[in-house]
Formats: structure tokens, C-alpha cells, sequence
């Protein structure tokens, strides 16, 4: 009996929602790579579900986060008492010796936060499957939709930073500036088309439109020759769909 209550109990991780909030208060590049990763609903803790929320608020403003002014903002927007008293709040940050892992402890919360939602979906789906009062096809759509849903929240890579962004930029553009003629990109061997698109870029996804029988595989195949012979490039064919990869 003991057993099976323990396997009903929530995914969780209360070490790292702590560790999350006592990082935020430690430095404040934490709360721009948690927010990054995580929400206020994130946390199976409210309370702290609740502090993340207001910090996250403050950072946004350009305020100082801080004791101070998180309890502030907690009194101003009515938070009950038991949480704006901030008293365990001072214990979480003599047990967080470093904020410098705040990627990994939100990381842990977020993937909790997922199985969580994961479980009350699909005792849902369970209990409409059960029964039975809609159609297969209703059914089966909004399995699909809710599914997707928990997906596409899914992290894709990592946070970068807008300085970082900008340095890469002006790297590009000092690099093609110091490029004879218009092409920054791969040539493609037509010259109009070159001129016009700088040659193929980086993370481009170019389509190749037309009716049947109006030469589209024989243009991306003579574009597929040129990048192999004249720019040494290594180049994908995928005949079936003419896809073409660089």
C-alpha cells in the first residue's frame, strides 16, 4: 500500500527549485538564464512558483532583486503572508554556495514540470478514452493537439546572449565586406540569380517551385554540380523529394 502511494506522488525536485530561487537572489544573470527555461507555473512548490513569477518581474522593470525589494513587490501584490514574510527565503541562500549552475538546476525543474503535465494529459485522454462520449476522430485530434502542446514548449538549445549575437553579426559583415563582387554566400553558378540572392546562405531553406516537367531537378542538380566542383562543397542529394543539402 505504502508503495503505491509513492508512485502516485508528482514528479518533483525541491532541491532544485530552491537551489533556482536562491540563485536568482545571488546574482541577477541567474534570473535572465532561468526565464530563459522555466515560467512561475514551472514550480510544484507555489510559493516558489510565486517568488519566481515577481523576481522575473522586477528583472523585466530594470529594478534591483533583492530581499528588500522582492518583499516589497510581494506585499504589493497581495501575496499571503506566509510567503512574503521571505523567512525561508533567507534560509535558501545560506544553502546555495554558487548561482553558476542555475542552467542545470532550471533544466531539472522545467523536465519535471513536463512529466508532471504529461501525467494529468494523458489521465485525461485516459478518462475520455473510458467513457467513450466522443468520437474516435475528436478523440484522436485532441490527443494530438495536447501532445503538441507539452512539445513545442520544448527547449531547443541553449540561451544565447545579445552581445554574442551582435559580435557574430559585425564579424559577417566586416567578412563580407572585405568580398570581391555581391556573392557573401555559396554561388549557385547563376549569375541573375547571385546577384539578387548574394549566393545561399547559412540556414536558408530555399524552394524550387514550378509546374511538372519545367526543368526544377535539372536546376537543382546544375546548382549541386557547381557547389561540388567550383566551391568544393560537400553536397546531399535526395532524389525522391529533390531535396537538395550544402
Amino acid at each position: 500500500m505504502e508503495e503505491a502511494l509513492i508512485k502516485r506522488v508528482m514528479p518533483h525536485n525541491i532541491e532544485a527549485e530552491q537551489s533556482v530561487i536562491g540563485s536568482m537572489l545571488m546574482d541577477k544573470e541567474a534570473i535572465m538564464v532561468a526565464s530563459e527555461i522555466i515560467s512561475g507555473d514551472d514550480f510544484y512548490q507555489k510559493q516558489y512558483g510565486i517568488l519566481f513569477t515577481n523576481m522575473v518581474e522586477l528583472f523585466n522593470e530594470g529594478k534591483a532583486v533583492d530581499l528588500v525589494t522582492l518583499q516589497n513587490r510581494l506585499k504589493e501584490n497581495g501575496v499571503p503572508e506566509e510567503v512574503s514574510n521571505m523567512g525561508f527565503v533567507r534560509e535558501l541562500l545560506t544553502n546555495i554556495p554558487t548561482s553558476a549552475n542555475v542552467k542545470y538546476y532550471a533544466d531539472i525543474v522545467y523536465e519535471k514540470a513536463v512529466l508532471r503535465k504529461l501525467i494529468k494529459t494523458t489521465e485525461g485522454i485516459a478518462n475520455d478514452c473510458y467513457t467513450g462520449a466522443d468520437k474516435l476522430e475528436n478523440l484522436l485530434e485532441n490527443t494530438e493537439k495536447k501532445v503538441f502542446d507539452i512539445v513545442q514548449r520544448r527547449n531547443t538549445g541553449d540561451y544565447v546572449p545579445i552581445n554574442k549575437i551582435v559580435q557574430n553579426s559585425i564579424m559577417r559583415v566586416s567578412a563580407a565586406s572585405k568580398l570581391k563582387g555581391n556573392v557573401t554566400g555559396i554561388p549557385t553558378g547563376f549569375i541573375d540569380l547571385d546577384y539578387r540572392t548574394s549566393g545561399m546562405q547559412k540556414s536558408d531553406l530555399v524552394l524550387v517551385a514550378a509546374r511538372p516537367s519545367m526543368g526544377k531537378t535539372a536546376f537543382v542538380l546544375n546548382m549541386a554540380q557547381y557547389m561540388a566542383f567550383e566551391s568544393n562543397k560537400t553536397v546531399a542529394i535526395f532524389p525522391k523529394f529533390d531535396i537538395l543539402l550544402w
